[in-house]
């Protein structure tokens, strides 16, 4: 496995989070030479849908906090600003201003990340609010305009898209309400009554006349079908790998099947300093027997509360407590900011070429406690010696804040 591919795409999500609005807000398309935004509307669907995602999906993965960091801020915002109980729309990324008031069909995944996140009542409401549009024409159009309550124009079709159906499994699968076996039901019913063909299942180019065209998407297969088997065979029991095979697995947006490995997670062992390399030999051992985790060899339960996810993220960063996932996490330090755990900070577009560049030369001093990440092997080994918890180590030395650019 090759780091540089990791690095290269993290380098990718800190820009566009360096790049983001004083309101915690992305815009839907940026100039990748430039940096500059060209459509500022913020929403959660169309164009943007898959950074809410793989950042918290990341952390999961990964064992990354800076994605948790990243996730937590970017989904309180949304949340506050985005959020008309229970539909979602679309807001200039400055102003807040609506811009438009639509729901469009790839927001459907939202209620799932939601069940990853802990955040389950408001995932239920939003689930209602899209099935019901589901309900009304037997699918969900690309657009449904929340002002007049119909079709958006031009946005009439239903190319087979899982979004939707994915939420509903995620949704039976923390909940257990047979409501969600209903919703599959119909769904089931609506795509072999108006899509199947001879040869498959076809496009629907008008949800409200039920045309048809002569094509199928790949991501049917890959993943509006397979949500469908999950969420039925769930209903018989947890016997498939997905729900109680050796690893925890998290789906790709493409509904790939990552299994979270000790190879994939916490690749790099290391003790991790605001982005740069502390000294382990400085580390002072003080063994705590409650910062033991739990056996990483534990098999998935068939519910998301028995996962990786056991209470609803807290979205104040500056109230987050390590949780281990695939490692122990030891240790946050309490006084800084998430700009300066990782060097992020908000870009504003002023010029700067004129700036006094002697304040940046100041060291600045703080009051810290490292992050050390000991890995499950580690782990593992820990919780089946003595019961001495040697592998944790901290550090409460005072320390000078590294600088980002030369980590």
């Amino acid at each position: 496995m090759d780091a540089v591919f990791e690095q290269v795409t993290k380098n990718a999500v800190r820009g566009l989070w360096a790049r983001r609005s004083k309101l915690n807000l992305v815009g839907a398309h940026i100039n990748v030479f430039t940096g500059e935004w060209t459509q500022k509307d913020a929403g959660i669907g169309t164009s943007i849908d898959s950074f809410y995602e793989y950042l918290l999906k990341a952390y999961l993965l990964f064992g990354d906090e800076e994605y948790l960091f990243i996730f937590q801020e970017a989904y309180s915002a949304a949340m506050h600003y985005l959020y008309n109980d229970p539909w979602y729309v679309e807001v200039n990324m400055d102003s807040a201003a609506i811009v438009w008031p639509l729901f469009n069909s790839l927001q459907a995944f939202w209620p799932g990340l939601q069940v990853l996140a802990g955040d389950i009542d408001p995932a239920i409401r939003t689930h209602t609010a899209f099935f019901s549009v589901w309900k009304r024409y037997g699918f969900t159009p690309e657009g449904f305009n929340l002002a007049t309550l119909s079709v958006q124009h031009g946005q009439k079709s239903y190319p087979l898209r899982p979004e939707l159906i994915e939420s509903t499994y995620w949704l039976y699968k923390a909940t257990r309400n047979p409501r969600y076996l209903d919703a599959g039901r119909d769904i089931v019913a609506s795509l072999q009554y108006a899509a199947r063909c001879p040869c498959g299942y076809c496009h629907i180019s008008d949800v409200e006349f039920h045309k048809r065209e002569d094509h199928m998407e790949s991501f049917f297969l890959a993943e509006t079908v397979k949500y469908l088997w999950l969420l039925f065979d769930l209903a018989v029991g947890p016997d498939n790998l997905v729900e109680n095979g050796p690893y925890k697995y998290i789906f790709s947006t493409e509904g790939h099947l990552l299994p979270a490995t000790p190879q994939i997670s916490l690749l790099q062992e290391h003790c991790s300093y605001f982005g740069a390399y502390c000294n382990r030999d400085s580390l002072k051992e003080e063994p705590n027997a409650s910062d033991k985790s739990a056996d990483s060899q534990e098999t998935n339960g068939s519910r998301v509360s028995e996962g990786w996810v056991r209470t609803r993220f807290p979205l104040d960063s500056s109230s987050f407590k390590a949780s281990p996932v695939s490692g122990l996490i030891k240790g946050l330090c309490p006084g800084l900011t998430h700009a300066q755990k990782y060097g992020i900070s908000y870009l504003a577009s002023v010029d700067t070429r004129h700036e006094d560049n002697s304040a940046k030369q100041k060291d600045i001093v703080v009051q810290s406690q490292a992050i050390v990440v000991v890995s499950d092997q580690i782990s593992n080994q820990s919780l089946s010696g003595d019961g001495n918890d040697n592998n944790v180590k901290e550090s409460t030395e005072r320390e000078p804040e590294s600088d980002p650019s030369q980590s």
